[in-house]
């Protein structure tokens, strides 16, 4: 029987709550890290985000649409966070050729050097966390 929850019949326990605790915990503090790591070469959290989220985009798509459904951000406020981007010399805006009406957002190559060091940066703490979040995963299965 359902318990009204959304959590089906199985009912939590102490160490469920304890697992997701350490959870958000984990996560807070990779966050912490990579803001951090952003802000030490001059890049908002969210401008890292967004050029993180342009350089995995698939070709044909990193769009201002896409950044900000990335970022879940409303257009306007995608729209601000690429024109400041672009005038940091980060990114340039391309006439999509299947439709002229769209503008493809390519990185810089100074964006491709700060894009780097930052992930690689980030891969090394990613691997760190890794059993913590492996066992973390383990208590919630």
């Amino acid at each position: 029987m359902k318990d009204g929850t959304g959590n089906g019949d199985k009912q939590l326990g102490d160490a469920d709550y304890a697992a997701l605790a350490a959870f958000r915990h984990a996560i807070r503090r990779f966050q912490a890290f990579s803001e951090a790591r952003a802000t030490e070469i001059g890049l908002t959290p969210q401008q890292h985000q967004a050029l993180l989220a342009i350089r995995g985009a698939a070709p044909g798509e990193a769009t201002v649409g896409h950044v900000a459904e990335r970022l879940i951000l409303k257009p306007h406020s995608a729209t601000g966070l690429v024109n400041r981007l672009e005038a940091l010399g980060l990114i340039n805006r391309e006439t999509a050729g299947d439709d002229r009406r769209r503008a493809l957002l390519r990185l810089t190559p100074k964006a491709y050097g700060l894009l780097g060091a930052l992930s690689a940066i980030h891969r090394e703490e990613i691997q760190r966390l890794r059993p913590l979040f492996s066992e973390i995963f383990d208590q919630l299965a």
